[in-house]
């Protein structure tokens, strides 16, 4: 089948090339022209035969959004946007209600795989209805992994999202684990090699994954992590999953602290730890550091 991609990144550009080789046309536009197939969303849309399908591979929120509101005023009634970059679910809602009132169908995807998805396949997570995905499904298989697991139906507009957010939230609180883990060994002076004791838990341990082979594949090019800084950037998604526990008052004590984790790797002097190493001082004599 014939496929519009738009946004040719790192996930985008590899996925162009994995549905190729499934053996269907795809015409990328990106606003590298060096990425792109074409040189417009118009054009874009002009190439291919209806009903077409359009997959968005853009940042979340105003760039999304934007893209959407011009594929609306292109597309014809029978035509479907797959949104499958990071959107919040919220917003997959108002996206298909807008579509929809153009004859447009809507489909929001969760897409997990990251740089290895072209050669594995990418873990596919979409909502919508269901002859709106039907329009979609080759494209869907050709993504997906090889073998019976790693796309799903999750159910309607924004489900793809919603489980996409739930799967990073989980994600969160795994690396977390073995980041802690990992500094407790490396701060005991028994453990004398903890990059093999990370290497021997990859066979015959209930803590085996792909995030541990990773870990162990970053502790083979630099082995304490030393030319790394302690800061880590946190996704829209690890938010929104707490966001969500809340609303739904769901207790989600591991994601939630492994958030708030990230939020202090961003401070170099903690304004907390001021005020908790002054409360020590003031009704235990503990001793303070200054500056």
């Amino acid at each position: 089948m014939e496929l519009g991609l738009v946004g040719l990144g790192k996930m985008g550009g590899n996925m162009r090339e994995r549905i190729r080789r499934a053996g269907h046309t795809v015409v990328g536009y990106d606003r590298n022209p060096d990425l792109a197939d074409v040189h417009s969303l118009e054009e874009l849309v002009g190439k291919l035969l209806g009903p077409r399908v359009i997959w968005v591979m853009v940042p979340a929120g105003a760039p999304t959004q934007s893209t959407i509101d011009e594929l609306a005023e292109l597309l014809e009634p029978g035509d479907v946007v797959v949104d499958g970059g990071n959107s919040r679910w919220t917003d997959d809602e108002r996206h298909a209600e807008e579509l929809a009132a153009k004859g447009i169908g809507f489909v929001d995807c969760g897409v997990s795989g990251g740089v290895w998805g072209l050669e594995n396949g990418y873990a596919l997570m979409y909502g919508g209805a269901p002859e709106n995905v039907a329009k979609v499904q080759p494209i869907f298989d050709a993504l997906k992994p090889e073998g019976d697991f790693g796309s799903v139906h999750a159910g309607k507009v924004g489900a793809g999202h919603f489980a996409k957010m739930v799967h990073n939230g989980i994600e969160y609180a795994m690396m977390q684990a073995y980041a802690e883990g990992w500094e407790l060994l490396e701060k005991v002076d028994s453990v004398t090699d903890v990059r093999e004791v990370f290497r021997s838990w990859q066979e015959g341990t209930v803590i085996r994954s792909w995030l541990l082979d990773l870990a162990v594949n970053a502790l083979d090019e630099d082995e304490h992590l030393d030319k790394l800084r302690g800061y880590a950037q946190d996704s829209g998604e690890g938010r929104w999953t707490v966001e969500a526990a809340i609303d739904h008052a769901v207790p989600l004590p591991a994601i939630t602290a492994s958030l708030f984790a990230r939020f202090a790797s961003r401070q170099d002097d903690s304004p907390q730890m001021k005020m908790i190493a002054a409360l020590r001082n003031q009704f235990g004599g503990h001793a303070v550091e200054t500056k």
